[in-house]
């Protein structure tokens, strides 16, 4: 057996050998050990004992760590499991106010009417004193256990008209029902069936497509322009849709949704919807779903290469005191010196127009698929599968980048996202004549550092999984801790109590070149020795309850 430290073998053989550290990494993801650990010191209060321990890095995609990936990936199985077909209602009454509570928002009743007092009097010192101290009771309140806050909105929301468009068909409305719970149906046996919703919605068409590739037929008239606005725009569709949803159903309608790529690079989206309504009538819901962009317009390029806007600082003010806008300073144009209409005016000037028209209205398309699933089946199963599909990937990451065709034509997406204004802060506005809310110097239209203008990310820039908040009546971190419950109980570990109080432990993050820090290929060592005892433990758990022997090579092959 040759080495590495052989001065007969050559360069090439040596470069053959494989790198330890590649084979640790190797290691490391057959036994599901996070191959991207994050380093803290830990220290116990009550013990003072500290210690170094390795976290998982929990990002949720594989090609950067993929045990991490999967183990995010089943625990959003799960939770989409436990929730589907719930027969009772996953509502919790909160818990009964204390004393101690009541007290604190009398107290806070008597300084707000002091406040206001000293409001009406015009004493501005005192006003800002008042409003200190009521901060300060505001944060006791959420230490206390209450959650909320009694201060309100800051600033009044900008609203337009709720009429519907005239181009869109009126929906049914229904009273509402306190349930989240669907209809039950009672076969010819007694057997009563509950079932539910597996409903896919897609984007309309932006020109011909060739099938089974993803590609435009023409490239030169597919619709960039509006494929990339609605990618912007469709987890507002999305919100609007669950809206309409509820009203049309008559009850507190539940959903476990992910969204996904297309082969034509659209996003679309699945949704598990617990109970169930008419195909037709789902079918109409999304048909009389839209949402319209009240964005100033952004069709008319007035700055582009080297004539771009210029920023000017606005005059200083006293110590403490700041623009109504947040702004220090504004873009101007740099051939008249003429300001540009900040963010809150070009919205001021788009109200007071009478015949202004929105930016950009969405819909969906025409293919929607609405499936009826019962509870233990194996559509159920295979819903569930499909549903997390692809959420160890990103966006982008689903192409096949081999086909020269479908490079180029994300590579057109990108280019048509490259200067669509992402939101509110976007330096792209720029580019049109309008400055990004909270604008700051050193913007440039074309430089967005936003999510949706990634390659990776299509321009959604939204969450990939959506979960409504009474769908098990479980936070994902919740069903993360049930998970780790299970598996302490199935290792003979006693959950202790005082190993999770959030006061215990003081952690800190180990700073880089750390001279106590072990290497990256040692700490994985160590975890994966200590996954391989946990396997080794439950699988013997597994053979007891079974009342059976252990075969050493079985036992070996776990350890």
């Amino acid at each position: 057996m040759n080495t590495t430290t052989d001065r007969r073998l050559t360069r090439a053989e040596r470069q053959r050998m494989p790198v330890a550290l590649d084979v640790a990494v190797e290691v490391a993801k057959a036994n599901g050990v996070c191959i991207r650990p994050i380093l803290l010191r830990r220290l116990d209060t009550c013990t003072g004992q500290i210690e170094d321990v390795n976290v998982p890095c929990g990002t949720t995609r594989e090609a950067v760590c993929p045990p991490c990936a999967r183990r995010n990936k089943q625990l959003r199985k799960a939770q989409c499991r436990e929730g589907w077909h719930l027969d009772h209602e996953p509502v919790t009454d909160p818990d009964p106010t204390t004393e101690d509570q009541r007290w604190l928002i009398e107290f806070r009743a008597d300084i707000q009417a002091k406040r206001d007092e000293a409001e009406r009097n015009g004493m501005s010192e005192e006003v800002a004193d008042w409003d200190a101290a009521i901060q300060a009771i505001d944060e006791e309140i959420n230490q206390a256990g209450m959650r909320g806050t009694l201060s309100g909105r800051a600033a009044p929301r900008r609203s337009r008209s709720t009429r519907r468009r005239q181009d869109a068909p009126d929906l049914p409305r229904r009273a509402m029902r306190p349930t989240t719970l669907g209809r039950t149906f009672t076969g010819t046996e007694g057997k009563v069936f509950r079932p539910s919703l597996f409903i896919t919605l897609t984007l309309p068409s932006y020109g011909r497509i060739q099938a089974g590739r993803g590609v435009p037929v023409d490239p030169s008239t597919y619709d960039y322009a509006r494929a990339a606005r609605d990618a912007l725009h469709f987890s507002k569709l999305v919100d609007r849709f669950v809206q309409n949803l509820r009203r049309v159903a008559g009850y507190d309608v539940q959903y476990f949704a992910t969204v996904e790529p297309q082969k034509r690079l659209t996003p679309h989206l699945h949704m598990a919807i617990r109970g169930t309504l008419p195909r037709a009538e789902v079918k109409a819901i999304a048909a009389a779903t839209y949402h319209q962009v009240w964005w100033p317009a952004a069709d008319e390029v007035r700055f582009e290469g080297e004539h771009l806007p210029v920023w000017a600082p606005r005059a200083d003010l006293p110590e403490g005191q700041s623009y109504p806008d947040g702004q220090t300073g504004d873009y101007l144009d740099p051939a008249t010196g003429e300001l540009l209409p900040t963010w809150h005016e070009a919205l001021d000037q788009l109200d007071a127009d009478d015949d202004a028209e929105p930016l950009h209205m969405i819909r969906f398309g025409d293919q929607i698929d609405v499936q009826g699933v019962l509870a233990g089946t194996p559509d159920a199963d295979q819903c569930i599968r499909y549903l997390s599909k692809y959420l160890t990937k990103s966006l982008g990451e689903t192409l096949d980048t081999d086909d020269p065709a479908r490079r180029d034509h994300a590579a057109r997406l990108v280019e048509a996202l490259r200067y669509e204004p992402c939101s509110p802060l976007c330096p792209n506005w720029l580019r049109y004549g309008v400055q990004p809310k909270g604008a700051k110097p050193g913007m440039t239209p074309g430089r967005c550092r936003g999510k949706a203008h990634k390659p990776e990310h299509l321009g959604y820039a939204g969450r990939r999984v959506l979960v409504s908040r009474k769908w098990s009546n479980k936070t994902l971190a919740e069903h993360k801790r049930d998970r780790c419950t299970w598996a302490l109980e199935a290792l003979g570990l006693a959950d202790d109590p005082t190993a999770t109080d959030p006061h215990r432990y003081v952690w800190k993050p180990v700073p880089a070149g750390d001279a106590d820090t072990p290497s990256l290929t040692l700490r994985l060592l160590r975890m994966v020795a200590e996954r391989q005892r946990w396997r080794a433990t439950l699988l013997a758990l597994d053979v007891r309850a079974e009342g059976r022997q252990i075969p050493a090579v079985e036992m070996r092959e776990a350890a």
